[in-house]
């Protein structure tokens, strides 16, 4: 059965895309724990990341250190933090947190809500770094 994501890689649900190529898509986090935070797939729907090929986990975290390049340049933070949860949705994904203390990435707290609009400027800032 396809994932929530699988929806996205299709456009049958939008998304604010950040960064795509022909084997991976970076997307804002809907439900945030920081601004910026960033979604990185593969396109090929595996559950669990340790379950995906060689080839594919090492070019999926390539693809999120560029990703996460370009979301620092437009956040201001620390660093970028990651995590690796994978209860959520099943379909393999790394978190890309923008962080400037270690309670960023801690996911039992509430999530940001942002506006369409702030949500569109965080894209196209985002795309455009």
């Amino acid at each position: 059965m396809d994932s929530i994501f699988t929806k996205i890689i299709n456009k049958e649900i939008p998304a604010y895309i950040i960064g795509e190529n022909d084997d991976f898509i970076a997307f804002l986090d809907v439900f945030p724990l920081a601004k910026g935070h960033t979604l990185v797939i593969p396109k090929k729907q595996v559950d669990y990341i340790f379950d995906l090929d060689e080839n594919t986990y090492l070019a999926l975290w390539k693809f999120a250190q560029k990703i996460a390049a370009k979301v620092e340049n437009v956040v201001e933070c620390k660093r970028i933090g990651i995590a690796v949860i994978g209860l959520e949705v099943p379909h393999a994904h790394i978190h890309l947190v923008p962080l400037n203390n270690v309670e960023d990435i801690n996911f039992s707290r509430p999530k940001l809500q942002f506006k369409e609009s702030e949500f569109l400027e965080i894209q196209e800032q985002i795309l455009n770094a």
